[in-house]
């Protein structure tokens, strides 16, 4: 319940605060263009909040915080007074009009800058891109562990989160790519990970394991919390604590090679070796593992063994100084805006799946989450989604942005506005791929409960 509540919380927040600038942006501009501004709003539907400026604006909080809008002097709209028609939006100029339009995505832009810059001044805890164990593609790849990913293509990663998303996004396109790493025995060296060799089909969430490239942190070390009662291991002898090395020809390094010794090598009534180390002294025991079959319809073989609590503490920060952190910020938003661009492509082409699209519930969850983990990576939550906001409102759709600048683009070419009619039919065909969209949002998010 309380995650629930949070994620309420920190969605209200975050959209509460991408909206109102984005918004802004709009009003800003529409006012020094000479456009009479009636209504500034902050969600939809019933007002919450409302209240009349010295401006003549009146400015409202609604109940659905799910967006906004700036409500302008227009003739579309209602009938406007003689003397007020040079402050109505259409009257304007088509630039201004396209000046006015822009401005939303903009502020959009504009804050994702404010929001690294503060991110890499406040420095985001990560970890640092050392490999652990590689298998598959990065072990033929030379991989070993304690290597330090340097650079993966042209790009520099210097925390396994920028590591992660470049190898992903190389695997999508089944690229091969060319990764710099300093060896764990010293000096500098190429691995070429050949990602044209991942099989089709296979999903985006599994194409780091495909790669097959585990970083050092999530190695926790094989040394059970706790031995469940009358179990396999508890009927064996293994006590809490002890670190396990060895079960039956398989040695065990990390906690996740457990299972897999495990599920490789038992059978039906037959003991398996285990090697362990207690108190500085190695001990031979044998187990027998139990076939257990779980609510979900899920089997395997298990010992009763509890993993080892937490995670591995951070070990790096993204950091840089007030100054620096400008120009850090104006780079890091021009790659995000790339890559973004680059998944939209993605997902026409079929490369990407279209399950990539979150709506309100997954966007509540991630922003519940990066709140946890602390300020920056909040700041950095914030940041992609005021940049998803800004791509999206300049989509080419009618009734986005984009869709009214595509307008204004034509009426620059054919030299008059498009007729009524012609926007009529091209809001109706906006509110449907919008409404799909929604619904496609929607869809992917109540799956990603089921699933998960």
């Amino acid at each position: 319940m309380q995650t629930f509540f949070g994620s309420v919380w920190w969605l209200i927040v975050s959209l509460g605060l991408l909206v109102t600038f984005h918004e802004f942006g709009h009003f800003w501009v529409a006012r020094r263009c000479g456009v009479r501004v009636l209504r500034f709003s902050v969600g939809f539907g019933r007002p919450l909040w409302k209240r009349v400026g010295r401006d003549g604006v009146e400015y409202v909080v609604a109940a659905l915080p799910l967006g906004g809008y700036v409500r302008m002097l227009d003739e579309r709209e209602g009938e406007v007074a003689p003397e007020e028609r040079d402050f109505a939006f259409n009257r304007k100029p088509v630039w201004k009009r396209i000046a006015i339009v822009a401005a939303g995505p903009g502020a959009n832009l504009v804050l994702c800058v404010a929001l690294l810059w503060a991110m890499f001044a406040v420095g985001k805890p990560d970890y640092l891109p050392l490999v652990g164990r590689a298998e598959g593609i990065a072990a033929e790849a030379g991989f070993e562990p304690g290597d330090r990913i340097l650079r993966i293509g042209q790009t520099p990663v210097p925390t396994w989160t920028d590591a992660g998303l470049a190898l992903v996004t190389a695997a999508m396109d089944r690229r091969d790519v060319a990764v710099e790493v300093r060896a764990a025995a010293g000096g500098t060296a190429i691995r070429d990970l050949e990602l044209s060799r991942i099989p089709e089909g296979v999903e985006e969430r599994r194409l780091l394991s495909e790669i097959g490239l585990v970083r050092q942190q999530l190695l926790l070390p094989a040394t059970p919390r706790a031995i469940r009662a009358d179990s396999p291991a508890a009927r064996a002898g293994i006590e809490a604590g002890d670190r396990l090395l060895r079960i039956g020809d398989r040695d065990v390094r990390s906690w996740d090679e457990i299972g897999a010794a495990v599920q490789a090598q038992a059978a039906d009534g037959q003991a398996l070796e285990v090697e362990v180390e207690r108190g500085g002294e190695r001990r031979r025991l044998w187990l027998t593992p139990e076939w257990y079959e779980d609510d979900a319809g899920g089997a395997r073989w298990i010992l009763g063994l509890d993993p080892p609590q937490g995670e591995a503490a951070y070990d790096t920060t993204l950091e840089h100084g007030v100054v620096d952190a400008l120009p850090a910020a104006v780079a890091e938003t021009w790659r995000l805006t790339r890559e973004t661009f680059g998944m939209l492509a993605r997902m026409v082409d079929g490369r990407a799946s279209l399950k990539n699209i979150s709506g309100p519930i997954s966007i509540a969850q991630y922003a519940n989450s990066s709140a946890q983990l602390g300020l920056a990576w909040f700041l950095n939550f914030l940041a992609l989604l005021s940049l998803s906001l800004a791509v999206m409102n300049l989509l080419p759709i009618p009734v986005l942005d984009g869709g009214h600048l595509l307008y204004y683009l034509i009426e620059l070419i054919k030299g008059s506005p498009l007729s009524e009619r012609a926007v009529m039919a091209g809001q109706y065909v906006g509110l449907a791929l919008l409404a799909g969209l929604m619904g496609l949002a929607f869809y992917n998010d109540i799956l990603r409960l089921v699933v998960s």
